[in-house]
C-alpha cells in the first residue's frame, strides 16, 4: 500500500475503535493494512509474540481477549471452526460477558456454514451484528494488495464497515444475507484444488515430452489460459519451493466442506471428488507441512517422471508486494 492510498483510503474511514484476533501468516499481513492506514488497532493472538510485529504499524497488542470488547467492530482469522468457537464462547471468549460486548464482529476464517450460523446465532442473540467475510489469497498476496474478500449478513452492517474491509483487500463483494459468504469461499477452494491438480497434470505431460516446465508455464501463463493464479503458482512448479502458502491439510479440509454441501444439495461433482483423493493422497504422503504444490510431484511420480529444480527466475505476479510486516 502507498502513502497516498493510506492517506486517501484513512481520510474516509468512521473514526472506530477495531479490534482483531488471530494474526497467524494471513491475519498479520491483513491486520498490517488495517494499521498501515491509520486505524485505531488492538490486536490479540493467543502466541502474543506473533502479533508484536504489529506495533511497528502503531498497532497496540492486547494481553487477553477481553480488551477488544469494547471495539466497534472486531475481526477474527483463525484456522478452523473449533477456534472460532473458542475466541468467541470460550473460557474468556469475546461474547462471554454479557455487559461488555463489540458492536460487530467481522470472521474472515474459512469454517463451513453450520459453524458460522451458530456463531451468527450467538452474536445476535446478545445484539452483536455479524458478517462472514472468508477471503481468497495469502500472506503475500495481502501485502501486494491483490486481496479478494466475499461477504454476508446484514446489509447496513455490511455498507458500515467497507471502508475497513476495502483497506483489506482489493475487491469486497457482498452476495447477500445469512453465511451464504462461506459456500462461496469453499466453492473456490474446490476450484482451486481442481485447477491446481489440472495444473500439475498438463505441466508433467510437456516435460515428460521433453518441454521444461519453465518454457511451458511462460506460455501458458501468456495464453488465454493463464491466469493470476497460474502464474502465482508457477515458481514452485519451476523450481520445486514448496515454502507453504496452503496445506494440503487446510485443502482436504476445504474439499471435505464442499463435498459435504454438494451431498446436500444433491449437486454431482465428480471432478471435485476425483480432485478430492488426489489431495488425501498427498496427506497421506506425510508431507504435510508443505505446500499443497506438491499434487505436482504425486502427478509426476505417477508418470514415473523424476523432476528436478529447473532454477529459474520465475515472475509470480507479485513482485510489487512488500514484504514488510
Amino acid at each position: 500500500m502507498t502513502e497516498e492510498t493510506v492517506d486517501s483510503a484513512t481520510n474516509e474511514l468512521p473514526d472506530l475503535a477495531v479490534g482483531w484476533i488471530g494474526t497467524g501468516r494471513m491475519g498479520i499481513a491483513m491486520a498490517a493494512r488495517l494499521a498501515q492506514a491509520g486505524v485505531a488497532l488492538t490486536a490479540w493472538n493467543r502466541t502474543k509474540a506473533k502479533a508484536e510485529p504489529l506495533t511497528a504499524h502503531g498497532a497496540t497488542i492486547a494481553d487477553s481477549i477481553s480488551e477488544l470488547r469494547g471495539c466497534d467492530v472486531v475481526f477474527s482469522m483463525v484456522s478452523t471452526a473449533p477456534d472460532l468457537e473458542q475466541v468467541m464462547l470460550g473460557e474468556g471468549g469475546l461474547l462471554t460477558d454479557p455487559d461488555n460486548l463489540p458492536g460487530a464482529v467481522i470472521d474472515c476464517s474459512t469454517v463451513d456454514t453450520e459453524s458460522s450460523e451458530a456463531m451468527r446465532a450467538a452474536s445476535e442473540e446478545r445484539g452483536v451484528a455479524f458478517l462472514a467475510a472468508p477471503v481468497s489469497g495469502n500472506g503475500r498476496v495481502v501485502r501486494a494488495g491483490a486481496l479478494s474478500l466475499v461477504v454476508s449478513g446484514p446489509e447496513e452492517t455490511f455498507q458500515r464497515f467497507e471502508p475497513f474491509l476495502a483497506l483489506i483487500g482489493k475487491s469486497v463483494t457482498y452476495v447477500g444475507e445469512g453465511d451464504v459468504a462461506r459456500l462461496v469461499k469453499i466453492c473456490h477452494n474446490l476450484f482451486l484444488g481442481v485447477v491446481t491438480q489440472s495444473m500439475a497434470e498438463i505441466t508433467v505431460l510437456a516435460e515428460k515430452g521433453g518441454v521444461s516446465r519453465a518454457a511451458f508455464l511462460d506460455f501458458l501463463n501468456n495464453s488465454v489460459m493463464g491466469s493470476m493464479f497460474s502464474r502465482y503458482k508457477s515458481p514452485a512448479f519451476v523450481n520445486l519451493d514448496y515454502t507453504p502458502t496452503f496445506t494440503p491439510i487446510l485443502l482436504r479440509k476445504d474439499f471435505d466442506l464442499g463435498l459435504a454441501a454438494a451431498r446436500r444439495l444433491d449437486v454431482p461433482m465428480p471432478v471435485a471428488a476425483t480432485t478430492a483423493q488426489l489431495v488425501q493422497a498427498t496427506v497421506s504422503s506425510g508431507r504435510v507441512e508443505e505446500d499443497f504444490a506438491i499434487l505436482l510431484d504425486q502427478q509426476a511420480a505417477a508418470a514415473g517422471l523424476e523432476l528436478k529444480p529447473e532454477n529459474v527466475v520465475v515472475d509470480d505476479g507479485l513482485s510489487a508486494a512488500d514484504e514488510a510486516v
